[in-house]
């Protein structure tokens, strides 16, 4: 399947040039498996871009192939113009950081961060002072004598960053680079990194499955699904309008309202998501009965299954109507309890009404086809 581009927001302004990274009908097979199933991308020259899917999706498999440590079936690998997909990864002008950092324990941070220029020839004096500004850059200027074990998960992240940078390449690719971090220091790491894509200029490439992670971080991304990507965007266009039932459930969460209940529930036809944040609750208990929906909007009246405090906000998991093969439809309305200071007072099986305005619905495309089977 084609990646669908949102337009109702203007995308992120695109370099004149050519683009930094370009796969044209890029595919990979293990044997029968087909792990990325013609993707089509292009990635601009410095730009933070993220590609964002659950395991077995492609999205390493595809960072492997830009870096040349894995060949394509098919397809081609373009770098700053010029076809690289049969270039060894050693004379690929790019750096990966990967998620267990891989440094060498025995070396101090300066020595990991100074042994790619090494290996390169680089004289002692330039790489000392080339080294000293990589470590600048990440913050540990002062730690550079330390060895990994003598530093924390955080630092260690750092010194790996500091290493693939010194080799000033022109793309830094980012393989989960966070994920071996506890929640504080990741979202710690993610305002540093962007900090530093900012600062360096380069064209950075992350893969993650962490939906926040990407939209905090990138300018856009692309999310994948069996191999092929379903959506590419800016993180507001694919939040905001997804394109498949696949896309509105894993880039946050979504309520889907499947086509045996459109017509009945939002007087069209089709499938459609809403966001759990554009439901508003009308009213709850005696209440329900008399609510009104404004102009535009669609009312749903049923009973609250769950309800979950999470601080600031509340999730409401509304019992709805039962479709035609018997299964009930479930919705979840996320509200600030700053706004709803009641809504904690809820009980399962309190009737409730609901309502979204029209503008909130986005319809789905559920025609997606399934990847294709590798040649026998």
């Amino acid at each position: 399947m084609s990646p669908v581009s949102a337009t109702p927001e203007p995308a992120v302004a695109r370099a004149a040039t050519a683009p930094q990274i370009a796969l044209r009908g890029l595919r990979k097979t293990f044997g029968r498996v087909v792990a990325v199933d013609s993707v089509d991308l292009e990635i601009a020259d410095g730009e933070f871009f993220a590609m964002l899917g659950p395991s077995g999706s492609g999205k390493t498999t595809v960072l492997r192939m830009i870096a040349g440590f894995e060949r394509p079936t098919s397809g081609s690998v373009i770098l700053g113009g010029v076809d690289q997909t049969a270039v060894p990864a050693f004379r690929r002008d790019v750096s990966t950081v990967f998620q267990d950092y891989a440094l060498f324990p025995h070396m101090t941070a300066g020595q990991n961060v100074a042994y790619g220029l090494k290996v390169r020839g680089v004289g002692g004096a330039e790489r000392a002072r080339r080294v000293a500004e990589a470590l600048e850059m990440v913050r540990l200027g002062d730690l550079g004598a330390r060895k990994p074990g003598e530093l924390s998960g955080g630092q260690r992240q750092r010194v790996a960053l500091a290493r693939a940078l010194v080799t000033r390449p022109k793309v830094l690719l980012l393989d989960e680079p966070l994920g071996a971090l506890d929640l504080k220091l990741r979202e710690q790491m993610q305002l540093e990194l962007k900090s530093i894509q900012r600062e360096v200029g380069i064209t950075f490439l992350f893969v993650t499955h962490d939906q926040d992670e990407a939209l905090t971080l990138c300018d856009r991304l692309a999310v994948f699904n069996a191999g092929r990507t379903e959506q590419v965007g800016t993180p507001g266009e694919v939040y905001e309008y997804p394109a498949t039932p696949f896309v509105a459930g894993f880039v946050g969460s979504a309520n889907v309202i499947p086509a045996a209940l459109a017509e009945q529930l939002v007087g069209k036809r089709g499938t459609f998501a809403i966001r759990p944040e554009k439901i508003r609750v009308l009213g709850a208990g005696a209440k329900a009965a008399s609510a009104r929906a404004s102009v535009g909007e669609h009312q749903l009246t049923g009973t609250v299954g769950e309800v979950v405090y999470s601080g600031p906000t509340t999730r409401i998991v509304i019992d709805g109507p039962i479709d035609a093969s018997g299964s009930r439809l479930q919705l979840s309305a996320t509200v600030l309890n700053a706004d709803a200071p009641g809504t904690s007072a809820l009980r399962r099986g309190d009737p409730i009404a609901i309502a979204w305005h029209d503008s909130a619905l986005r319809p789905l495309d559920t025609a997606a086809p399934a990847p294709q089977p590798a040649p026998s």
